[in-house]
């Protein structure tokens, strides 16, 4: 009796530690925005700074899933791309543009190309990566969907519990240059698509510069638009009175260019870069469609703070409801965040490009959005899943279906 007991104590112990061993987690990784733009050139002018976010969710596999928040380092970095300066001169300037004097391949926010995420709330996040578009293989070919390395560990033994490979877009492709050349616009020639455009400012704006940013913005380079017209991408307040950069943008070249894609090309990332890329575009949906033509997006009160949203009533309605005015902000399912499973802005999937879709290949064998329970569920859910789409027997939406058949 004694020797059979003994057995099942040992089998019971060997069974749990087992279970413990084959413990599965996910890690559901993505950028915040579907594209990350900055300036090639930063010594006569900045819109943007080198500035890419990576956020994630680590989920332990179970009934139920449970989300994972402590015990673990969540980790990231660019296997094909571990410097910037050089590929970018935005070191040289950045303390004249932003007041900071900056260490080499270090951000605004004190990120490197690798290192932890930080814990905020209810996701890890490594924000202000000072990320470019070139791969250290090829430091002169634009490569703008870059590929990060997402590695979860437990924080006592350094084991690796998780990984996942993720897209973190990034472009210089402003094409300020199609209008903005030599003798472009007004016969200015100065020799730089950028010193063209400041002196056009000068020359139509310079008696309306407010108190203390006297002086032609071309005697005193580099300039930061935000200096005066507030910008909540960069949480800069800019002048009072003044409209916001992107009013001020695309109110003054709103009869300039197209009123499509290809026009808001000019400007977003790009011809090439071609940064809407999402299922939504694959079926032929373009810029306008959700954010409506230039003279609209002019009077945008608070650009990059008042975005579209999925469930407007002529959209997706309130099935695909969002608790955040920001879709990227946005949680659902479990808590996780709606880009979790559909992927960032401009990028939800599935997308037109290869390297958005390896992550969910990863996790459910084909590209789209996360459609398979059994990613973080053990066993099938009885219950419906997100927006109804899932019930017994794991029964998809419609509209699902149409994406799936479609790809």
């Amino acid at each position: 009796m004694k020797t059979k007991s003994l057995f099942c104590v040992m089998l019971l112990v060997l069974t749990c530690a087992s279970t413990a061993q084959a413990a599965k987690y996910v890690v559901l990784a993505w950028n915040d925005l579907g594209m990350h733009c900055y300036n090639r050139d930063f010594q006569d002018l900045a819109v943007l700074p080198p500035y890419n976010t990576l956020m994630a969710q680590v989920v332990k596999v179970g009934d139920p899933p449970t989300h994972v928040t402590e015990g673990i380092t969540v980790t990231y970095s660019f296997p094909d791309n571990s410097y910037s300066v050089g590929k970018s001169n935005f070191w040289t300037y950045a303390e004249q543009l932003f007041g900071v004097e900056l260490e080499p391949d270090v951000g605004l926010t004190g990120k490197g190309l690798s290192g932890v995420m930080d814990w905020k709330n209810d996701h890890f996040v490594a924000e202000g990566i000072p990320l470019t578009e070139y791969r250290d293989s090829a430091p002169n070919v634009s490569y703008p969907y870059q590929l990060a390395e997402i590695v979860v560990k437990d924080s006592a033994s350094g084991e690796i519990l998780a990984t996942q490979t993720v897209v973190a877009p990034a472009s210089s492709e402003m094409r300020c240059d199609k209008c903005h050349y030599d003798g472009g616009v007004e016969d200015i020639a100065t020799g730089r698509v950028e010193t063209n455009i400041l002196t056009l400012h000068d020359e139509e704006h310079a008696d309306e510069y407010p108190a203390g940013h006297t002086g032609l913005l071309m005697d005193r380079r580099p300039i930061l638009c935000a200096e005066c017209h507030s910008s909540n991408a960069l949480n800069a307040p800019g002048v009072e009175g003044l409209p916001s950069l992107s009013n001020a943008i695309h109110d003054e070249h709103s009869d300039e260019i197209a009123q499509n894609t290809n026009g808001c090309y000019l400007c977003h990332p790009g011809p090439e870069t071609q940064c809407l890329r999402d299922v939504m575009n694959r079926k032929g949906m373009g810029c306008i469609e959700c954010h409506g033509d230039m003279d609209k997006v002019a009077e945008n009160p608070s650009p990059w703070l008042n975005e579209p949203r999925c469930d407007s009533t002529s959209c997706h309605g309130d099935k695909y409801a969002q608790n955040n005015d920001l879709y990227r902000l946005s949680t659902g399912h479990g808590g996780v965040y709606c880009s979790g499973c559909h992927d960032s802005p401009h990028a939800i999937g599935p997308s037109r490009e290869d390297n958005d879709n390896i992550k969910f290949i990863a996790l459910q064998g084909r590209p789209g959005t996360l459609t398979n329970c059994k990613a973080c569920h053990l066993s099938s859910p009885e219950s419906p899943g997100p927006h109804g789409s899932f019930g017994s027997g794991f029964s998809l939406s419609p509209m699902i279906i149409q994406n799936l058949l479609s790809d």
